[in-house]
């Protein structure tokens, strides 16, 4: 009888070795499954990135041909023409009294004060765009609360830059 139970202790654990390696083999099995199904999505998604920039690539090309069609009917143009020509002759009269104005020295602090501010501005504009894109990141929010209980909204920007020659 000890034959018997050391018998069925042993097929007892076959049994559960095979469950075990069937079990492991399932992991791998979804693990592979899974690790498939991400790089078909990336390949979707980088197909689908190819397409649209090629296609912004061919209407950027259309784009151009049509301005310069439409640039070359205007330039063509007899009485455009003759009405630019007037249009000059007033500008030009203009011109020299802007020119008057540039030169009054109440002109001329009033552009510095101008260049101050939107230097300043800029790099405000420069530093709140970095720490947006930092606060973002902590907290996947496109808004943050004021002081005074306003909400303030605010968005993330990404070009595509031309590709390279």
């Amino acid at each position: 009888m000890a034959d018997d139970q050391k018998q069925i202790t042993s097929s007892d654990d076959l049994a559960l070795d095979a469950l075990s390696q069937a079990s492991q083999e399932a992991d791998g099995d979804e693990e592979i499954s899974k690790s498939n199904e991400l790089a078909e999505t990336l390949t979707s998604l980088s197909n689908l990135i190819e397409k649209h920039a090629r296609e912004l690539t061919r209407i950027d090309g259309e784009l151009k041909e049509k301005r310069q069609s439409l640039k070359s009917v205007f330039d063509n143009d007899v009485q455009l023409m003759e009405a630019k020509e007037e249009v000059e002759k007033h500008n030009e009269a203009m011109k020299e009294r802007k020119v008057q104005l540039q030169n009054d020295p109440q002109s001329t602090s009033l552009k510095i004060d101008v260049a101050e501010l939107n230097q300043q501005k800029k790099e405000l504009e420069e530093t709140l765009s970095s720490h947006l894109v930092n606060y973002h990141a902590l907290t996947n929010s496109m808004s943050f609360d004021t002081s005074d209980g306003d909400q303030w909204d605010f968005s993330i920007r990404a070009k595509i830059k031309a590709k390279k020659l």
